[in-house]
């Protein structure tokens, strides 16, 4: 059994939102389709950290999971700025059982685990928390981190961090979320939502202990990254 992430799939079968139009996009779910074939297998875990798909709701949404569903794997998913669809876990964990999408878990204030590991995560929010609106979202992000790694911690599984929002990137620091792998000690975190030409500035390495790897569709050329 193997674990892979992959971020930022955009998928939009049951809305109108091309990802073409952008240059490193073209024919991008084929390409998932294909790569992630013939590199995943039906035992492996996949971890997608947000922007899943472009639908508004559950009916815009369903082919979106139909595709995510026919490929092989276990899927864990995250929150994304653009999942507009997601609503409670409840609600969301009735919609996959109601369409038979039994292979896709939602991350959200909980863990999985993978064999010693926890897979642990949230969606973040951006660097700058200057506004009171974007500090409100930002503490309540970082306690559902804090949840998540509180969560494998209790199984005794090291926690591995999948966020959307870059805890890095650049010289800009998120400290709220920083603080909260800080202080348990995580030594992996994988991020996505950076595309194009900003991935020049997305930390692929070690700070501060951490080892933090993009792996948005587009950044990994819609190839699922291997983690273990």
């Amino acid at each position: 059994m193997a674990l892979f992430a992959l971020g930022d799939l955009h998928l939009s079968f049951g809305t109108k939102k091309p990802m073409d139009i952008f240059e490193g996009w073209e024919n991008h779910t084929e390409r998932i389709k294909k790569s992630w074939c013939e590199t995943v297998s039906e035992r492996d875990t996949v971890v997608i950290p947000g922007d899943v798909s472009w639908a508004m709701n559950f009916d815009e949404a369903k082919p979106d999971f139909a595709f995510i569903h026919a490929l092989p794997g276990k899927k864990i998913i995250s929150k994304g700025n653009h999942d507009y669809w997601w609503t409670t876990a409840a609600k969301m964990n009735a919609f996959f059982t109601e369409n038979g999408f039994t292979d896709i878990s939602i991350l959200h204030n909980n863990s999985y685990p993978y064999e010693a590991y926890g897979i642990c995560g949230t969606r973040g929010w951006i660097n700058d928390n200057s506004e009171p609106a974007d500090a409100k979202v930002l503490a309540r992000e970082a306690g559902r981190l804090e949840a998540s790694i509180s969560d494998a911690e209790r199984r005794g599984l090291e926690p591995l961090v999948f966020l959307h929002y870059p805890p890095i990137y650049g010289t800009e620091y998120n400290y709220d979320i920083l603080e909260v792998m800080y202080r348990h000690g995580i030594k992996r975190c994988y991020y996505g939502h950076v595309h194009g030409r900003a991935h020049k500035y997305a930390v692929n390495g070690e700070r501060d202990g951490i080892l933090f790897t993009l792996v948005s569709g587009d950044y990994r050329q819609f190839v699922p990254f291997k983690i273990m």
